[in-house]
């Protein structure tokens, strides 16, 4: 029999797990990043290659090691959409014995092609039941990007400390397990009506911030040192456009929106450089108190966009600080620099 495994990129590891074991009998590894894995990652890395490839590649590593013999890796929309390739070059270097499937390419997919790949993965994959759990995975990931919304904004005001992630714990546990769409729905209500049981202390004058910057380094909480829980800890309110659900569901179209609105902008700058800098606009004109733009070493397009997100932040005298992340950057560092911005928005507020 045959084992999968693919990268981790935050939660949604839950859904694509889910998927894999309702239409397929092979056996699949959760893919997991800590120290080795990021060390791992760097050690057979290129030095200056962005920072997802480096965790991506870590984790396919640590997958084949358990036993895997199938890799299936996401491209994104720059350059990261042509790393499979190069992945599957230094795996097969290092002596590996696998066969590698790239779902997406330079951004570019379809259900078509898709389907063909994992018909060509598992032959005795039925139709009718990749649809049927392919719909509840595609659920599972818009509940949980609704809810960790609700976490976001308001995780930094909990009466009892880490209320939020345990009962998030217990609500992956929970969608992991669903028999089907309609025990995930139930599951959802549920959960949504628990989370706000949750005691918050919420003052009305409350800070917010809006987090934008390049899609991996954002959503995984390993690539940006636990960035979110840390500003949370000095009671910010946070806001956060990029999930799953906006890249599969509204990227295309939204861009194309930004595009006939933005005065300055004509054309597309690559990956999500165009939509922090959208974002950018709408978070000053909607009066947040500051902006915190990420992403990993080395990514072309978030450097092409960095000069105006500056530019317009300057315009409406909001506060905007950028964060470079790398597997060696310092913990105590990102700790450091958040604190001494929140401090500054704090004195720009008069609080």
């Amino acid at each position: 029999m045959h084992t999968i495994s693919f990268p981790k990129m935050a939660d949604y590891d839950v859904p694509a797990l889910y998927l894999f074991r309702h239409v397929t009998d092979y056996k699949i590894i959760k893919p997991i990043i800590n120290l080795n894995t990021m060390e791992t990652g760097s050690k057979h890395s290129p030095d200056f290659v962005c920072a997802p490839f480096k965790y991506t590649l870590g984790t396919l590593i640590n997958g084949l090691e358990l036993g895997a013999d199938i890799l299936i890796q996401f491209g994104g929309g720059c350059r990261y959409g042509y790393y499979a390739s190069l992945q599957e070059e230094i795996l097969k270097d290092l002596g590996y014995k696998f066969k590698m499937y790239n779902l997406v390419t330079a951004g570019h997919t379809d259900i078509k092609r898709i389907y063909k790949i994992i018909k060509e993965i598992d032959p005795n994959i039925k139709l009718r039941r990749l649809i049927r759990y392919g719909i509840v995975a595609m659920k599972m990931v818009k509940y949980m990007d609704i809810i960790d919304n609700y976490i976001r904004e308001n995780i930094g005001f909990e009466v009892v400390k880490g209320s939020f992630i345990k009962l998030k714990s217990k609500m992956l546990c929970d969608f992991s397990k669903c028999k089907g769409l309609i025990h995930l729905k139930r599951l959802y209500r549920k959960y949504k009506k628990e989370f706000r049981r949750i005691k918050i202390d919420k003052p009305k004058d409350y800070l917010k911030v809006g987090l934008i910057g390049e899609l991996y380094t954002l959503m995984e909480e390993n690539a940006n040192y636990g960035l979110e829980y840390e500003l949370a800890r000095h009671g910010i309110s946070i806001t956060r456009f990029t999930n799953v659900t906006y890249l599969l569901l509204k990227k295309r179209k939204e861009v194309r929106k930004y595009l006939k609105k933005m005065k300055n902008i004509k054309y597309r700058l690559g990956a999500d450089a165009l939509d922090n800098i959208y974002h950018t606009e709408y978070l000053c004109k909607k009066g947040y108190d500051g902006i915190i733009h990420i992403k990993s070493s080395f990514c072309t397009p978030e450097i092409g966009a960095m000069p105006i997100i500056n530019k317009i932040a300057k315009k409406y005298e909001v506060p905007v600080i950028f964060f470079s992340f790398d597997t060696n950057t310092s913990k105590v560092g990102v700790e450091t620099r958040i604190e001494a911005f929140v401090d500054m928005i704090k004195m720009k507020r008069g609080m």
